[in-house]
């Protein structure tokens, strides 16, 4: 299949943001205390703006969003609403979390016929020169994975969609919820991105803030550690 070109790039996955609209007292509630849920939402607004613009200036991808959560109810919904009209904006379906991505990743690829690239909104430290090394693996590998620090993953890439029905199999938040995936992913020929921290935790938002100044997501940090 020929594939069409993006800004003079061709076009070589697609890159799906799974995000949830960063509401008062339903986004990033494990922030909460210390933060309040004001605080926590426009964390997570943030984090979800930071990463949008890592991803559009990534080269040779289709930004897709799975999105859930009442965005006109969500901090920054301006901002966001701005960012995402440069998205393919997908609902996201399933009864648990698990069957969510494996969906997302379904509904993407058919929309688009490419390789997928999935990422969350709890790593707005990613850049675009890591998401196109990271598509770039997906060329030499029919699947890879971004390790978390706490046993998770940050990123899931599979050549064909339809193997995230292996996702429907893994308990998800767990300390070992990164090695289940890579076991059920093992023979499809995995290959291993870098280990990044996701932020669940203020401790955890301090530490990766810190090492972003400037950014929308450390501004939010601040405030909320004030």
């Amino acid at each position: 299949m020929k594939r069409a070109a993006v800004s003079g790039v061709a076009v070589r996955a697609s890159l799906l943001v799974v995000a949830k609209a960063p509401v008062p007292g339903a986004a990033k509630t494990r922030l909460t205390p210390p933060a309040t849920p004001g605080q926590a939402a426009e964390i997570a607004a943030a984090a979800l703006l930071d990463t949008l613009d890592a991803v559009l200036r990534t080269p040779g991808v289709r930004p897709v969003v799975a999105l859930a959560g009442d965005l006109s109810a969500a901090c920054r919904r301006a901002e966001l609403r701005a960012a995402l009209r440069r998205c393919l904006v997908l609902p996201q379906r399933g009864a648990d979390f698990a069957e969510r991505l494996a969906n997302a990743h379904a509904d993407t690829a058919r929309r688009h016929g490419l390789p997928v690239l999935q990422i969350g909104m709890d790593t707005p430290q990613v850049t675009p020169e890591l998401l196109d090394s990271s598509v770039g693996a997906l060329a030499e590998h029919d699947a890879v994975l971004g390790p978390a620090e706490d046993g998770g993953w940050w990123a899931l890439g599979l050549r064909d969609a339809t193997r995230a029905r292996a996702l429907r199999d893994v308990p998800m938040s767990r300390n070992d919820t990164g090695v289940r995936t890579a076991s059920a992913l093992r023979d499809k020929g995995i290959g291993m991105l870098p280990t990044l921290s996701d932020v669940d935790t203020i401790d955890d938002a301090l530490a990766v803030a810190g090492n972003l100044p400037g950014t929308r997501f450390a501004e939010a940090v601040r405030e909320a550690a004030r």
